[in-house]
């Protein structure tokens, strides 16, 4: 049986290191021409950690990142709003939260699937059904396999051309990510900050001994000049404003906002979706990545059941899916509240974020780190 992955990202690398534990035949179809250390940073949570420790990984990742063991949600002067602390998961599930260069992660996946099962410069323009599948990528090649798992991200080509479904949202905020070097992120040793202002906010956590990533998210009619974003957070913490302007701006990266909405149809005549291409979400609970670590998870326990295949796409969508709108909702609903223009409703925010009490949060936690299915 051979099993195609269109998409080489985290979700697409990790689920053919679940499919590979289980002695399957896995080939990925990659876009990029190559596989390089490009993007930003990106925060591994506690249910990401615990699936790279099944898969045997944890160690090099928290070897190439940096722990976090709590994070703080702050006012533009780095005031704390709310704190969660995240000891408890750590002493729960054995694992920690890791920040990591995008890059590296990508690198430490590839290396363990194995380069000669990654096939670089694939970009799929056309999936035809017939003995199987087969494949026509834009170079003018094909390519043809027995099963297919659509890792193609949130404009997937499997998508559309399979299940004809799938209506991109538009937040109407624009998100910027950078990556830089500084001295004075020690006094940042392992939390991760959430700066929230009027219609925007900033973000940034170590990545290694040299490295911070840092975010800024802004309401689209708040942006004049997309090229002078330091000038858009002058009221706040001096710290921020300098994070931006001493990164190279040939290294900042950025995007609008957009998700899926929630569908409810993954899987069809042997071909299943993953991660973006089945519940692309918003950034804001940090979960994107993680949940698509989640689904590679569950389809390698399936398939290590002995299941065939048709039994482990159909309980996979089941098994998956209220947890992956649970977060496309909630994280939604985060990027309303955090982006208030008013005055008075930003008061009241802050207000309720001050008061609430951490045992609500830690409970939100658990149902996001719990992967019991």
């Amino acid at each position: 049986m051979k099993i195609a992955i269109i998409g080489g990202g985290i979700g697409g690398l990790t689920t053919a290191l679940a499919l590979q534990k289980n002695n399957l035949d896995v080939t990925i179809y990659e876009s990029a021409t190559e596989i390089k250390p490009v993007g930003a940073g990106i925060i591994m949570a506690n249910n990401a950690m615990q699936v790279f420790d099944k898969l045997g990984i944890r160690q090099k990742i928290e070897k190439a990142g940096h722990k976090i063991s709590n994070i703080k949600i702050t006012d533009p002067q780095l005031k704390t709003l709310s704190d969660v602390q995240l000891n408890r998961f750590e002493h729960k599930y054995g694992v920690h939260n890791t920040a990591i260069h995008r890059g590296d992660l990508q690198m430490i996946l590839a290396e363990e699937i194995g380069f000669e099962n990654i096939k670089l410069a694939k970009r799929l323009s056309k999936i035809e059904q017939g003995n199987g599948y087969q494949f026509t990528f834009e170079d003018g090649s094909f390519a043809n396999a027995g099963v297919v798992i659509g890792a193609d991200g949130i404009k997937s080509v499997v998508r559309q051309q399979i299940l004809n479904i799938g209506k991109l949202r538009s937040s109407r905020q624009k998100c910027w990510r950078g990556v830089s070097e500084f001295d004075w992120v020690a006094k940042y040793q392992h939390e991760a900050y959430e700066a929230w202002g009027k219609g925007k906010r900033f973000g940034f956590v170590r990545i290694n001994d040299q490295q911070v990533y840092w975010y800024a998210v802004i309401n689209e009619n708040l942006v004049k000049n997309p090229n002078h974003l330091a000038e858009l957070f002058t009221e706040f913490n001096p710290e921020v404003p300098r994070m931006i302007s001493e990164t190279p701006k040939e290294k900042i990266f950025i995007n609008d906002i957009i998700d899926l909405e929630p569908i409810f149809q993954w899987q069809k005549d042997r071909v299943c979706l993953i991660g973006d291409a089945a519940h692309a979400t918003t950034p804001n609970m940090g979960q994107g990545a993680c949940q698509a670590i989640e689904d590679a998870y569950v389809l390698g326990k399936l398939f290590g059941e002995g299941k065939n295949v048709d039994e482990v796409f159909t309980q996979y969508e089941e098994l998956r899916m209220k947890k992956a709108h649970y977060i496309v909702n909630t994280s939604s609903t985060i990027g309303k509240v955090s982006h208030y223009e008013n005055n008075l409703a930003v008061w009241l925010r802050n207000i309720l974020l001050k008061a609430t009490p951490s045992s609500a949060n830690e409970k939100q936690m658990e149902k996001v780190f719990d992967i019991s299915y």
